[in-house]
């Protein structure tokens, strides 16, 4: 299998702060995996390496069999999918849907002077129908419920079939309703042997999407356990790495974890 992504003594260093620090870890193709940890471990700073918008302090970063540092971020970026609250908030209220999922083919939020074939605008639809949007592509953003927004978010970053897909906390601020929608969604890509190797940021064990292969459990800027996810996603790692002693359970692929009794 190869690797998609390889970090090799990463550390992070913000003045004083070591926001990451020693980090090894591979995401080879075909692999799912989700970070966990408690705030400030570091996840959302390995996403951000991963997308090439930020580079490490100390180590080596290979992704997509190119070394940070020693490429051209603004050719490495297009073939790594995004879907994060930072990319959400430059989304203008008042662009529609397919217009946000279709201009991701020339990296740019919504649509300006550049022009699309019927390919590019098929593609779209496509992803939209597949996020389960079908006869939203006229719809304006700003007039979407949150959980549809999230789902457009994801059909975006798929346009342009990335190699890697990235999601930082894509269910946050959701309902029920539209978190289990989103997991669904989330389950799909996970499934789909065609899709990228993904990597997944959340806070909650209950919005990880079945299909999930592997866990990465990040405690103060350190790895804490990596590797199958049955085998790392446990109450004494979980415990350890929260500082509360919980009880972690899975039930047809979907996890969850609450305080242990005493």
């Amino acid at each position: 299998m190869n690797a998609v992504v390889q970090l090799a003594g990463v550390g992070v260093r913000r003045g004083t702060t070591q926001i990451l620090e020693d980090v090894d870890w591979e995401v080879d193709e075909g692999q799912r995996w989700v970070l966990v940890g408690p705030n400030g471990a570091g996840k959302t700073t390995i996403l951000q390496i991963l997308g090439a918008q930020l580079h490490p302090t100390t180590g080596l970063v290979e992704i997509l069999d190119e070394i940070i540092g020693a490429v051209d971020v603004f050719e490495l970026r297009p073939r790594i999918g995004v879907c994060s609250s930072a990319l959400a908030h430059r989304i203008p209220a008042s662009e529609t849907v397919r217009n946000i999922v279709v201009s991701a083919a020339w990296a740019v939020i919504g649509r300006w002077r550049e022009s699309y074939d019927p390919m590019d605008l098929a593609r779209a639809d496509e992803l939209i129908a597949q996020m389960g949007l079908a006869g939203m592509a006229e719809r304006t953003y700003g007039t979407l419920s949150e959980g549809e927004r999230k789902r457009v978010e994801i059909a975006r970053a798929l346009m342009t079939d990335p190699e890697l897909l990235l999601m930082d906390e894509p269910a946050a601020g959701l309902d029920l309703a539209g978190r289990e929608q989103l997991v669904a969604v989330m389950s799909q890509i996970c499934a789909d042997p065609s899709a990228p190797a993904t990597v997944l940021v959340t806070h909650h064990l209950e919005e990880i999407p079945a299909g999930i292969t592997h866990a990465l459990v990040l405690d103060g800027g350190r790895v804490a356990a990596s590797g199958p996810v049955d085998q790392v996603l446990t109450s004494e790692i979980l415990s350890e790495a929260f500082g509360l002693p919980l009880e972690v359970t899975t039930s047809n692929g979907r996890w969850s974890a609450v305080a242990a009794r005493e």
